[in-house]
């Protein structure tokens, strides 16, 4: 067995060959930062990966990007969303297609993406609640990949892994999965996705909701971005588990809430609104190995 360099980007390099992004999507994400580049440019390189191309195109037309069945193409839906978008989508979508084919024994690719996938959600429609202020720029991908450096260290580092896993499941305070990768191995999936993000030439903007997402109050260039995240990770366990009790959940920062324009009483409203589009992302991104069940929302405490 090759020794693991036990550091965020030492385990990167060691995945770098099997979770290279596609050259597909390399591509599409320098071209969106070009400012010379055109919609039919963008449109031209996805339409080479027809796959890919249908996958955004079924993921653009869902309930979370509320333009059910009004785009066929792929030009129709950089209009409607942006170049931007586009690019994130596209990337996004590849990044879940790059580890259907890495093993793990710890958790399985359905669960994994389950809980991406509704904190990608949540994230959404938490930037629709902003409406124009300042709303996030690509909060559904930024959920969709919050916590993509988990799937590095299971496969990387699985001993450590699971022993950060059992210490986080048997804990009696109220520690989260980061703290107990901290103690066990010097650092957490956070610092791991990061670097996964550097290395695929993420925009900085998503960096930075991979890195802080459990620690919004350190964004600095992003703060908006990354507390859509850090509450939407939140919305999203309550929605797997179907409570609507913020006991039952992460704790939400008060600051994030602040900066989103939110209070606790919207969160109601956000698990609603996640659960209703959830089941149809769920199915096209392959991670709906069970159904939701409606939440159980009596009271927010």
């Amino acid at each position: 067995m090759h020794r693991v360099d036990l550091t965020p980007d030492g385990l990167v390099a060691g995945i770098k060959d099997l979770a290279t992004l596609p050259e597909v999507a390399l591509r599409i994400a320098q071209l969106a930062e070009d400012p010379g580049t055109s919609a039919a440019d963008i449109g031209r390189e996805i339409s080479k990966d027809p796959a890919l191309t249908s996958r955004v195109l079924r993921v653009a037309n869902s309930p979370a990007f509320g333009h059910l069945g009004k785009i066929a193409t792929i030009s129709r839906a950089i209009t409607v969303l942006g170049i931007r978008q586009v690019r994130d989508l596209s990337v996004g979508i590849t990044a879940v297609r790059t580890f259907e084919g890495i093993g793990n024994g710890l958790v399985t690719m359905e669960s994994f993406w389950r809980q991406n996938v509704l904190c990608a959600v949540a994230a959404g429609h938490i930037a629709a609640h902003r409406g124009g202020r300042h709303a996030a720029e690509s909060p559904f991908i930024a959920g969709l990949l919050h916590d993509i450096g988990q799937l590095v260290i299971y496969h990387r580092a699985p001993e450590l892994g699971r022993r950060a896993l059992l210490m986080w499941v048997d804990a009696i305070d109220d520690r989260d999965l980061s703290d107990c990768e901290r103690e066990v191995m010097g650092f957490d999936h956070c610092a791991v996705g990061v670097a996964l993000a550097r290395q695929w030439h993420l925009p900085r903007s998503l960096q930075e909701c991979i890195e802080f997402h459990h620690e919004p109050e350190r964004a600095r260039e992003f703060p908006i971005d990354v507390a859509a995240v850090h509450v939407a990770n939140s919305v999203a366990v309550l929605a797997e588990i179907a409570s609507g009790n913020l006991a039952d959940a992460p704790p939400i920062s008060e600051a994030a809430l602040l900066l989103l324009g939110m209070d606790r009483n919207d969160m109601p409203r956000i698990l609603e609104e996640t659960m209703k589009s959830a089941p149809e992302l769920l199915s096209l991104l392959g991670a709906d190995d069970a159904p939701l069940a409606p939440p159980v929302v009596e009271r927010i405490a």
